[in-house]
């Protein structure tokens, strides 16, 4: 009985994917200006494939109502990302495979430094053979009101990396949870900058830079670019952290975390860091497609950059016990139950870069069986693995920002049920 009962799930569930296959084709939307509240019209809509190199698939432009419809085969049934074009600046949106409608959000644009805030910025150290290899995140506020992007073609977002350090990428996150990578714009003595619209909410921006770890040793000075942004430290145990302002603050996730005094105008970060990294798994990190956002419509060229999504070296420390406590599904499912509040549209983690591709239609054929569950299956595995790895990171972050202080103990505990919420659907799902 229990057999026939798992072959009747196992049927239904094909059943109900081939469906929606069978149905994909159209996806429709409507372009919202969110700083006036009312739709745009004549909005050049791209609609690009995160699973096959961030491809063009089709384009349309908004009518009167703000609204567009694009009908092909190729839709529907995979991951597409949507890029509309508003005052030379692009702006993305995400449709999970299966939604056949999406608001895509537009804004004014500020050139307003104060249109953004920095409250926290985190540092993380690895050594490699001779080299020390650092990676910092910066979380950027924007609480414009009315709702406002920042953007400056010039550069709108400045950073610095140590005296003989060498850039390496640098990349943006927003709610979606995709990572885009950004061209640095060089403004000399170890200073840079991003031109990235920044749009109300958070936005995390990511930098990497190596450098010389003679006698697994180095001192690393970061002079100060916003003022006033509580610090962490972040290094893998067996690497001895010290600097005037420095704390210890315990581990996260297997990491040794550091706090630092904040810093005023014009100071600078000083930390020595001496030893070897120890208990280090083996980093296996691969690159993603990652698409532009943020440039003139002219500066996109081939659309593509292929970029990791997340901080590159230091994926597999960072989320050592996160992948543990993954792995023990059923002890997180007996986590006590939490209310959370309905996720909308556009969640946080279900969009990251890297989705499953697309299948053709199922046949119709019952003398043999169609390819497309099996293709399905593997679309849904491994959508789920994506989505995993995005929920990963951002508990990660989360513990980061209570760390630091950065966010208040009901509105941790309100994203740290939504997240346990998340990880029940997809585990039981």
């Amino acid at each position: 009985m229990t057999a026939i009962r798992s072959r009747i799930l196992l049927l239904l569930s094909i059943t109900s994917l081939l469906a929606a296959a069978a149905h994909a084709g159209t996806l429709s939307g409507t372009v919202i200006n969110r700083t006036t509240g009312k739709p745009e019209a004549n909005i050049v809509v791209d609609l690009l494939s995160p699973t096959q190199g961030m491809t063009e698939l089709a384009t349309a432009t908004s009518d009167a109502q703000g609204h567009f419809s694009v009908t092909k085969d190729s839709i529907g049934t995979a991951p597409v990302l949507i890029r509309a074009t508003f005052h030379d600046v692009s702006f993305n949106t995400f449709a999970p495979p299966g939604r056949p409608n999406v608001d895509v959000e537009v804004f004014d644009i500020s050139k307003d430094p104060k249109t953004i805030s920095v409250p926290s910025h985190v540092i993380i150290f690895e050594p490699q053979d001779n080299k020390l290899v650092g990676a910092e995140e910066y979380e950027v506020q924007n609480n414009a009101q009315p709702p406002a992007a920042y953007f400056r073609t010039e550069g709108n977002f400045d950073f610095a990396i140590p005296e003989g350090a060498t850039l390496g990428q640098v990349s943006t996150t927003t709610s979606m949870g995709m990572a885009v990578t950004q061209a640095s714009i060089d403004k000399g003595k170890g200073r840079f900058a991003i031109a990235f619209p920044f749009r109300p909410g958070q936005t995390n921006v990511r930098l990497s830079y190596g450098l010389p770890y003679t006698n697994n040793a180095a001192t690393v000075k970061l002079p100060a670019t916003y003022p006033g942004a509580k610090i962490l430290v972040v290094v893998p145990p067996g690497i001895t952290v010290t600097g005037d302002g420095m704390a210890a603050a315990g581990q996260e996730q297997g990491m040794m975390v550091y706090t630092h005094d904040v810093l005023a105008a014009k100071g600078v970060l000083t930390v020595s860091l001496s030893g070897t990294a120890t208990g280090q798994p083996a980093a296996d990190e691969q690159g993603q497609a990652a698409p532009q956002e943020g440039n003139s419509r002219q500066n996109q060229g081939p659309e593509v950059i292929a970029a990791p999504s997340r901080l590159n070296d230091f994926k597999w420390y960072i989320f050592a016990g996160l992948i543990a406590l993954f792995a023990m599904g059923a002890l997180l499912l007996s986590r006590k139950e939490v209310v959370v509040a309905a996720a909308d549209g556009d969640d946080d983690i279900a969009a990251p870069a890297g989705k499953p591709a697309k299948t053709a239609a199922p046949s119709k054929s019952k003398k043999a069986p169609p390819a497309a569950p099996a293709n399905v299956s593997a679309q849904v595995d491994q959508h789920v693995a994506v989505t995993l790895d995005s929920l990963k990171e951002q508990i990660f972050r989360l513990e980061l920002r209570r760390q630091a202080g950065t966010i208040s103990e009901e509105d941790y505990a309100s994203e740290k049920a939504r997240f346990d919420q998340l990880l029940r659907n997809l585990v039981q799902g």
